[in-house]
């Protein structure tokens, strides 16, 4: 009888032992799946948002040096998306973006309205850190991250001052002189006052200040002297 018992007892111990590790098992393979479903969510935002980063500057005229690095980064988050989902939507809708961003093309007229020029904006600001981030990580030196920050800003320049120059000649077309003017004078005022050299900025500024000189009021001219006018007035 007590031999039975212990048996039972046995059999109730290697039952409840079996249904821990089943439980323990059951617990890591669902916290398993919590965690990959948090980093691909993770991933899907930061790969789309590279992309558009990549589109962006492409449609900017941005350097291929500075997209190179882009694209190295977009690439590394793109291989662990296929890593933990291959055949995923979600992996489907990645290589179609990028599809996109390898298809871009400068084009500034994506940036005549201000909703896409505060984008664009963003976009710099975002590689701005994520180059930073390269070179605090040693995948960038010193000097690479010196120039392309300066190639960064002034594309930043060129793209608003592109940007109120194209929104002054579609201005124009409705005849409101004044409005137009207001656009040229501020996209001359940004590049004046960027800080780059003098190079760089006068192909801007000998295009824009003929469209200014055009538009501005012409002021009146009097002839002769003070005695002349008074003498014709008599």
């Amino acid at each position: 009888m007590q031999q039975e018992s212990v048996i039972y007892i046995c059999i109730i111990a290697a039952v409840g032992l079996a249904a821990l590790g089943l439980n323990h098992f059951i617990s890591r393979r669902e916290h398993a799946a919590e965690v990959k479903l948090r980093r691909l969510k993770e991933l899907r935002t930061q790969t789309f948002y590279i992309l558009d980063t990549i589109t962006s500057l492409k449609a900017a005229g941005c350097k291929n040096d500075i997209l190179d690095r882009l694209n190295q980064h977009a690439m590394v988050l793109i291989e662990e998306i296929s890593l933990l989902a291959p055949d995923s939507d979600l992996m489907t809708q990645v290589n179609s973006q990028k599809e996109t961003a390898d298809r871009a093309m400068p084009n500034h007229a994506n940036f005549t309205s201000d909703k896409e020029l505060k984008k664009f904006q963003i976009y710099v600001n975002y590689t701005e850190k994520l180059l930073k981030k390269m070179l605090n990580q040693g995948k960038i030196s010193p000097i690479q991250a010196r120039n392309y920050g300066q190639e960064l800003y002034w594309l930043n320049i060129s793209v608003v001052s592109d940007a109120h120059i194209a929104q002054a000649k579609m201005i124009l077309e409705s005849g409101d002189k004044l409005i137009a003017l207001s656009h040229l004078k501020h996209a001359k005022a940004v590049i004046v006052r960027s800080m780059v050299a003098q190079h760089l900025k006068q192909p801007k500024l000998n295009e824009i200040q003929p469209l200014i000189k055009e538009l501005e009021p012409k002021r009146s001219s009097y002839g002769g002297t003070l005695e002349d006018s008074i003498s014709e007035l008599s």
